[in-house]
């Protein structure tokens, strides 16, 4: 069984540690955890972990936030993978930091790249690990929040909500989404 886990963010080093590449940021740690590296491919960075007889396809699209959609649907297709076993990680405005939510569905909340995921697939139903960024910002200022970099006592954090995060993609590829959401949402 192949799945495709798809980290969201925006190439470049000016982008590396914003709150909008968290999604990024996980696959990187679960790489680094996973002693895996990623290669240069078409639509993006690409990376293989072998998972208990299931092969997870890690995806970090180089097509810009804005434009996931295109090597989401390549990668789905070229590996031949069902949307079901598709997983997207992104950040979230609407939660407070750090907080973690598996969902099987739902809107784009606003966030570019899922919208952008959802037209191309034409669907609303695939899975999105959401990942909390808070929005301590004045009005009018959340692209210039979501484009800063996260603060000294949230970045101390990340590591161990990354390591959480790479425990959700591991069960939702073994167990299953209603299981995972089961035992990881009301944490």
């Amino acid at each position: 069984m192949k799945y495709l886990i798809v980290g969201l963010g925006n190439i470049g080093r000016e982008y590396e540690y914003t709150r909008h590449n968290i999604g990024f940021r996980v696959l990187d740690a679960l790489a680094k955890a996973s002693n895996i590296v990623f290669a240069d491919r078409r639509y993006g960075f690409v990376s293989e972990l072998k998972l208990k007889g299931r092969t997870l396809i890690l995806l970090k699209p180089s097509t810009y936030m804005n434009l996931s959609g295109n090597a989401v649907r390549y990668w789905l297709n070229q590996e031949k993978i069902p949307i079901e076993n598709l997983l997207v990680i992104a950040d979230d405005l609407a939660l407070p930091f750090g907080t973690l939510r598996l969902k099987g569905k739902g809107s784009n909340a606003g966030h570019n790249g899922l919208g952008n995921i959802q037209s191309v697939l034409n669907t609303q139903e695939y899975a999105r690990l959401r990942f909390g960024i808070g929005s301590d910002f004045s009005r009018g200022r959340q692209v210039d929040y979501v484009l800063d970099n996260f603060p000294d006592e949230e970045e101390e954090v990340l590591s161990a909500k990354f390591e959480t995060c790479g425990e959700i993609i591991k069960s939702f590829c073994l167990a299953g989404i209603q299981n995972t959401m089961n035992q990881y949402n009301n944490k």
